[in-house]
């Protein structure tokens, strides 16, 4: 897929990414561009993610960055301590990451949830109903609903700022 079709990291505010990202502990590294991302699962310029740390370049798209803060977030305290590349977790987790990288992109400036849906798309994330949008919308209560039991989000969506205890 050609870059041009998601946000990448240069186009939005480092400051504010990681400002969101310090309400979870977890710091934001910023990489040479060519450099190989610590930690970063898919490779190329998706974010990584080794401990507190989050390694991202100026090619890294936003959605991915979101995505593996979300898993920082939601993984148990156990997983969280040695986390390296690979979160683990079982599907309706990853669900519920998904749900909360939607929801974060509404705290960053130009960024927000239509065009976090609109770059998973992009990007290639698969849901059964064919698009994060209808996902997100009609068949995600199972996601929301894990979310709201380990205190994640609140009943009306919002971020608590907490880890998963």
């Amino acid at each position: 897929m050609p870059a041009s079709e998601v946000l990448l990291l240069q186009s939005v505010a480092r400051v504010d990414l990681a400002l969101l990202l310090d309400r979870y502990g977890l710091e934001l590294e910023l990489r040479p561009q060519g450099e190989e991302l610590p930690g970063s699962y898919w490779g190329e310029s998706e974010a990584g993610l080794k401990g507190r740390q989050l390694y991202v370049r100026m090619d890294t798209p936003v959605h991915s960055a979101l995505h593996e803060a979300c898993h920082y977030v939601c993984v148990t305290p156990e997983r969280r301590v040695g986390i390296d590349t690979d979160a683990g977790g079982e599907f309706v987790e990853e669900s519920a990451v998904c749900y909360l990288q939607v929801l974060l992109a509404d705290h960053l400036p130009h960024v927000g949830r239509e065009r976090m849906m609109r770059d998973m798309d992009s990007w290639g994330y698969t849901f059964r109903l064919g698009s994060a949008r209808t996902w997100f919308a009609e068949d995600a209560e199972d996601a929301r609903a894990w979310l709201i039991r380990y205190e994640l989000i609140t009943a009306d969506e919002q971020p608590t700022w907490k880890l998963r205890g």
